[in-house]
């Protein structure tokens, strides 16, 4: 198996278990991260996005968390995914079924450089946050709000946190 497929093996077997700390070291110290709620740069960053989302799945119980993945490969340079993650959805406890592409880069030394995650935005918001998501969900100007306040969430967490 090449190194850069099993460094997402690794990930998405992490990722299952809800296990941030080994999805963290999957990271480049440098890495980038990217997808329609969050925009980070460094591992510190994306590896307590990771410990926050982990916890909110794990505040709801095991029994409503369930990652489905295919598709993967990877060579010496970029790698993909595609991934399906049903849980509750934090604030509100409603269901999501979130389908989600993501492609990858690597360092030579087999960690994530950049991770970019694309999913419909509307279709996620329109299970996550029931009518504003289906009013709303399909505008940028609602897309763009919601990456406000996913980054206010993770800075608070971050300072709560201060070890991610």
């Amino acid at each position: 198996m090449h190194p850069n497929l099993q460094t997402l093996t690794r990930f998405y077997a992490a990722f299952a278990a809800l296990d941030a700390d080994a999805m963290g070291s999957c990271y480049s110290l440098d890495a980038t991260f990217d997808d329609p709620a969050f925009s980070l740069k460094a591992q510190h960053e994306i590896a307590g996005m990771w410990h926050m989302l982990c916890n909110a799945a794990r505040g709801h119980g095991k029994q409503d968390w369930r990652l489905d993945v295919s598709n993967l490969h990877a060579d010496d340079h970029t790698g993909h995914a595609h991934w399906e993650a049903h849980y509750v959805f934090s604030a509100n406890k409603r269901p999501v079924h979130n389908i989600v592409e993501a492609d990858f880069t690597f360092t030579p030394e087999g960690l994530i450089a950049s991770h970019r995650d694309r999913f419909d935005f509307w279709r996620w918001s329109r299970q996550a946050l029931g009518m504003g998501g289906w009013v709303l969900g399909w505008a940028p100007f609602f897309n763009k709000q919601v990456r406000v306040q996913t980054r206010a969430a993770l800075d608070r967490f971050l300072a709560q946190n201060p070890r991610n």
